[in-house]
């Protein structure tokens, strides 16, 4: 929980990766709370008050996930609704004369991202969502111990500065200090 707060408030690609694991998290455990407070909360080395509100936290992103029928696949619609803010952010810095070092950033992973979706992502979502979660799937592979290649090694560093910019930016526009025009 404080994880999240902290990541939501410094850099908003990092808070989705992490949501995301935690959203996979609950589905191992079987969206099951119990399980969740034994294996997750009780392994933090925190106060009996900061476990209570930490098992509090997973017990409402869990009910979330049932209610919206994310217990198997998919997003809560918390962290979809970031996905479009960032994708609707993108699309005002495109038509900005005012970005051209965004601009240079995004066409560079632009190549990354086209085949990225020739290898089968969704074409449907954002190129934003795209860039993400082939960031996190780059997470999972390194949480189990998997090789990434030397290739997408170099995708995944040009796709991770475009994300960073959209990123900061995004921070500066919530904070009201990002002008467009």
């Amino acid at each position: 929980m404080y994880i999240s707060q902290q990541l939501k408030e410094s850099n908003i690609a990092e808070y989705l990766i992490y949501m995301w694991q935690v959203e996979d998290l609950i589905r191992a455990h079987g969206c099951r709370t119990e399980r969740i407070t034994e294996n997750i909360v009780n392994a933090y080395p925190v106060t009996e008050e900061e476990k209570k509100a930490l098992a509090q936290w997973y017990e409402d992103l869990t009910a979330m996930m049932l209610r919206e029928d994310v217990t198997e696949q998919g997003h809560l619609q918390i962290n979809k609704n970031v996905v479009i803010w960032l994708a609707d952010l993108h699309l005002r810095l495109m038509a900005s004369p005012k970005f051209p070092y965004y601009q240079v950033a995004y066409y560079k992973a632009l190549p990354y991202v086209v085949e990225l979706r020739a290898k089968g992502a969704k074409r449907e979502e954002p190129e934003v969502e795209t860039c993400l979660e082939a960031l996190y799937g780059t997470v999972l592979l390194k949480l189990q111990g998997k090789p990434v290649s030397e290739e997408t090694r170099q995708a995944l560093t040009v796709i991770t500065a475009w994300i960073s910019m959209l990123a900061g930016y995004y921070k500066d526009d919530k904070k009201g200090e990002l002008e467009l025009e």
